[in-house]
């Protein structure tokens, strides 16, 4: 069985904030000041996790089953920090591969089997480095950036942080959200990150990095050098057919379905492997309730109806 070790990590210094709160109180900075106590109140050491066992990604090479290539490298990186008494840290990952492949489940599965946070951050739709580094206390309705939030009110020092479509980041040159991520994204200075708005340093150090991004086009050689980069490929028809049952079982346990078969026949599956698995759930669905409609306890091939624009999508998450 695999268990969660845990162990602290300290993230900033409580007199540091213990100061700033003062400056804070001078100003009259009701919000800042808040924030400060509740840094206090919450104290300054988070949990870093690792699984006991490289078991742990065993279940995301059958809900990920396109993503083995990174699945391997994390295997070792987890066994070598076992091996050492260590947590898992390694470089931050790039997902290269067209929209819908599973990058973002990918994401959220990985924190799962970490025992973590999860923090998704579109930076398509970021006009400014503000939402990752806060903006200034000064500025009327400042408030602390995505990455302090999360360590600051979270319980882990270790989330993993999805930056989705890092290659159409946009800003301007005093707030270029790619330009934060080259501290972040380099263990030293990652160590102290500083939040615009907070005002104090952070250990951010711990984060597990994931970007996704269609294509390193857009992206900084230099940004690129701080990442270990994968092309992702869309799954196989047999991977999305695996994926189709499994999001088959999931819903007859969740819906408490007991009459119905198991297993779904050869021509669902086939028929499954053309959509994406965010659309097999809905797909499903539907085809459960004409299913349980007409009487019958398996799914016909006629049970799996697809929109004609969903159908000419590319298979993926």
């Amino acid at each position: 069985m695999t268990i969660t070790i845990a162990r602290s990590h300290s993230i900033y210094d409580l007199d540091a904030v213990q100061s700033a709160q003062a400056k804070a109180k001078a100003q009259q900075s009701a919000d800042l000041d808040a924030l400060y106590e509740d840094m206090l109140e919450f104290g300054s050491e988070r949990f870093v996790t690792t699984p006991s066992s490289t078991d742990a990604l065993s279940p995301l090479y059958e809900d990920c089953p396109n993503f083995s290539e990174v699945l391997d490298d994390l295997k070792r990186y987890l066994g070598l920090a076992l091996a050492g008494g260590g947590s898992l840290n390694v470089m931050p990952v790039l997902l290269l591969g067209d929209p819908g492949v599973g990058k973002t489940h990918f994401g959220k599965r990985l924190a799962k089997a970490l025992s973590t946070e999860f923090e998704f951050i579109s930076m398509n739709a970021l006009s400014a480095g503000f939402v990752i580094t806060g903006s200034s206390s000064t500025w009327k309705g400042a408030k602390c950036g995505k990455v302090a939030e999360r360590l600051v009110r979270g319980k882990f020092a270790n989330p993993v942080m999805l930056l989705d479509e890092v290659e159409k980041a946009t800003g301007s040159t005093q707030s270029d959200p790619v330009a934060a991520l080259y501290q972040l994204l380099e263990p030293e200075t990652s160590r102290a990150f500083h939040d615009e708005y907070i005002d104090i340093d952070i250990d951010a150090s711990q984060v597990f990095w994931v970007l996704t991004a269609n294509s390193v086009e857009g992206i900084p050689s230099a940004l690129l050098s701080r990442m270990a980069v994968y092309d992702v490929p869309p799954p196989t028809p047999e991977q999305a057919a695996g994926i189709g049952q499994r999001i088959y079982s999931s819903l007859l346990s969740e819906l408490k379905l007991k009459n119905l078969e198991p297993e779904l026949g050869e021509s669902v599956c086939r028929k499954l492997a053309e959509i994406s698995p965010r659309e097999m759930r809905k797909v499903l669905l539907d085809a459960l309730g004409f299913a349980v409609a007409d009487g019958r306890s398996a799914l016909l091939p006629e049970d799996i109806r697809i929109r004609s624009e969903a159908g000419k999508r590319k298979i993926g998450f």
